[in-house]
């Protein structure tokens, strides 16, 4: 296998096949290295967004490929670093392994340097920890997660060891520096809010400020608060994109049954803050007229209940970031989104929640002592 550090070098050819015409920027001759890399990069990111084609397995088992620029801040800050997102791969019965096996493989095609993970490795049990411990051994780039309520609902404890047994690095709120290649990034790992384990302040305590940041929480609602806090990209899951969206249904059982404000795609804003004042002069200094930051929900892999998914918003998906880009660079499938109203949780269904957590515990423990 490939080593997990290996920094991927991408070959540019300048050939006029890019999927969109250059922009004035790309026309000029680049005044520095550091523009020449970014040029490439651009460069880089339009032939693959023009030369992706699904695989067989991955026409048959339903996953898209999905591509987005980075916030606009990381121009500033990277010259590339490409960045594969995947979530809520819920290992187990209800999704086939064979299905666990494409989306890696569609992962690992697109040499990403660094895959990010938002939780929900399991279903119901710890059954699969093995399996979640091989799969995780497949992907050729490091790998960095953070947990969801499945895995807190099935032992958090456990389902952590399996992962690091994979070569995972999970983060509980704690913020970590990694160097790929000639980059370094910043990422904040929020631990689940659903069941109560996310910790804001801890997990921001010591950021940087000099260096690019993303952050990763199993619930994109805790957006809000990491954007005013110098996180611009925010990276999740939990909702699986409704996994029924024909006729916006995902929109109706997600966003106004459930209460999430952000149910699937891309929300918020990735323009960089002297844009955003150009266009909003008086806006307000704690920028309400306009999010501080983005923040992005993928539709997940697997399911913990109801294996079926219906509507193209539904799909399983492999999502890739392009930092050092921005919007416009290349085609996406969509641009950032309205948000849904959102209704936060009361605090009685979050007792409720905690609740879950300590009582599945004590009943596995229950169940290993009758098993003596």
């Amino acid at each position: 296998m490939l080593a997990r550090a290996r920094r991927y070098t991408r070959g540019v050819s300048v050939d006029g096949s890019a999927s969109s015409p250059p922009s004035r920027s790309d026309s000029a001759t680049p005044a520095s290295v550091d523009q020449a890399t970014a040029w490439a990069a651009r460069m880089a990111a339009r032939r693959a967004h023009a030369t992706s084609r699904p695989s067989t397995n991955a026409r048959r088992y339903r996953i898209n490929l999905r591509r987005f620029a980075g916030p606009a801040v990381y121009r500033d800050q990277v010259a590339h670093l490409r960045i594969a997102h995947i979530t809520d791969q819920h290992i187990g019965r209800i999704t086939p392994v064979e299905v666990q096996q494409t989306a890696v493989e569609m992962t690992n095609a697109e040499r990403p340097d660094v895959v990010l993970i938002t939780g929900d490795f399991v279903c119901h049990s710890q059954a699969y920890l093995d399996q979640l411990t091989e799969v995780m051994r497949s992907f050729e780039a490091p790998v960095l997660a953070v947990l969801g309520n499945h895995d807190h609902w099935s032992g958090a404890d456990e389902v952590r060891h399996a992962l690091e047994r994979g070569g995972v690095e999970v983060l509980c709120n704690r913020n970590t520096v990694i160097t790929l290649g000639h980059e370094r990034l910043q990422i904040v790992g929020l631990d689940d809010a659903y069941t109560g384990h996310a910790r804001r302040e801890e997990a921001l305590k010591g950021l940087r400020k000099d260096l690019p940041t993303i952050a990763l929480s199993h619930i994109a609602e805790e957006a809000d608060y990491l954007w005013r806090h110098g996180v611009p990209l925010v990276l999740s899951g939990h909702t699986h994109g409704g996994q029924v969206t024909l006729a916006r249904l995902h929109e109706l059982s997600v966003g106004m049954i459930a209460g999430h404000k952000y149910v699937h795609g891309l929300y918020g804003s990735r323009r960089h803050e002297s844009e955003r004042r150009r266009a909003s002069p008086h806006a307000a200094p704690d920028g309400t007229n306009e999010p501080l930051g983005a923040v992005y929900v993928g539709a997940g892999i697997g399911a913990a209940v109801v294996p079926f998914r219906f509507g193209e918003r539904g799909r399983r998906e492999v999502t890739i970031f392009e930092l050092g880009c921005e919007p416009g660079d290349f085609v996406e499938h969509h641009a950032e989104q309205e948000p849904m109203r959102g209704r936060k949780p009361t605090e009685r269904t979050i007792a409720r929640r905690a609740a879950a957590v300590i009582r599945k515990r004590l009943r596995r423990e229950q169940r290993a002592a009758n098993g003596r």
